[in-house]
C-alpha cells in the first residue's frame, strides 16, 4: 500500500464504503518479511512515496524472482529491478508474463508503468552515445515514479551547438539530469542555461585519467553553476528517483 492508496481507503472509511474493520485489516499487514537472504520493506510506498526498488547486483536469478513474487503478493503493482543480470531476467521471464527487460541499462520492470503525475518535465541529457546506459536507467526509473521524461542523447561540449539546439527542452524542464564522463563538463554548462535543478551524474567513459569516473565527479562537484547537486558515479537510478521526488514537489 502507497500513500495514495492508503488515502483512499481513508475516504472510503469516511464516505461509509469501508467499514473500519475492513480498513483495520488491511493495515494490519507486516510492515515487512523476513525471508532468510531479504527482509522485503512493504510499507515503503506508505513511508516514502515511493515502493521498495530491487538492486539486482550481488543478488542471484532466484533470490531476484523470490523478492519480485514476494512484493506483488503485498500490492506492489511495479516492480523495478536496476543492474540486473541477464540469467535472472531469463529466469523472470519464463516466469513472470508482464515482465520487461532492457538489456542496455540491464534495468528491468514487471508490472504496467503508471499514469504520469509528476508537475512538468525531466530531461534526460547526456554527454555521449557511450553515456545512454546510465542514462537509460535515470530515464526509466524517473517513468517509473510517474514522469514523463525527454531524452537528449550526444549533446555534449565537444559540440556545443547540439545543447543549443535544444533549449526549448532546457528551459522547460522541471528537473535535468546531466550525464556525462570525460571531464563532465555538461552538467555545468546546463547548469548554466537552465532555471530549474540540475543533477549532474559522472559516469566512468573515459581515457585513464579519468580515474573511472573520479575526474568528472570532482568536476561537477567543484561546479561553478548554482543548482547543481551530484549524485555518484554511474549512479542513473538515484538521480532519476530524486528528480521524481522534485518532480512531485506541489
Amino acid at each position: 500500500m502507497d500513500k495514495k492508496e492508503m488515502e483512499k481507503l481513508l475516504q472510503q472509511v469516511a464516505s461509509g464504503e469501508a467499514s473500519v474493520d475492513e480498513a483495520l485489516l488491511e493495515l494490519k499487514e507486516a510492515p515487512y518479511e523476513d525471508m532468510g537472504f531479504a527482509k522485503p520493506d512493504f510499507h515503503r510506498g506508505l513511508r516514502q512515496g515511493a515502493a521498495e526498488v530491487i538492486y539486482g547486483a550481488g543478488k542471484t536469478p532466484q533470490q531476484v524472482l523470490d523478492i519480485t513474487n514476494k512484493l506483488r503478493e503485498h500490492g506492489q503493482k511495479t516492480v523495478l529491478i536496476t543492474r540486473m543480470k541477464e540469467e535472472a531476467a531469463t529466469l523472470l521471464k519464463i516466469n513472470i508474463e508482464d515482465f520487461e527487460y532492457d538489456p542496455l541499462s540491464h534495468i528491468g520492470i514487471v508490472g504496467e508503468l503508471p499514469e504520469k503525475d509528476g508537475k512538468g518535465k525531466i530531461v534526460v541529457a547526456t554527454g555521449g552515445t557511450s553515456d545512454i546506459p546510465v542514462a537509460e536507467e535515470a530515464a526509466k526509473t524517473a517513468e517509473v515514479y510517474g514522469n514523463e521524461v525527454v531524452r537528449l542523447y550526444d549533446v555534449g561540449v565537444a559540440g556545443l551547438h547540439r545543447l543549443l539546439g535544444h533549449m526549448d527542452e532546457i528551459m522547460s524542464a522541471r528537473v535535468i539530469i546531466a550525464i556525462a564522463g570525460m571531464e563532465g563538463a555538461l552538467a555545468s554548462v546546463i547548469g548554466g542555461l537552465a532555471d530549474c535543478p540540475v543533477i549532474g551524474v559522472p559516469t566512468s567513459v573515459g581515457y585513464g585519467a579519468s580515474f573511472n569516473g573520479v575526474s568528472a565527479l570532482l568536476s561537477m562537484l567543484n561546479s561553478c553553476a548554482s543548482g547543481v547537486s551530484v549524485v555518484n558515479i554511474d549512479n542513473g537510478f538515484g538521480a532519476g528517483y530524486l528528480a521524481s521526488m522534485i518532480n512531485h514537489i506541489e
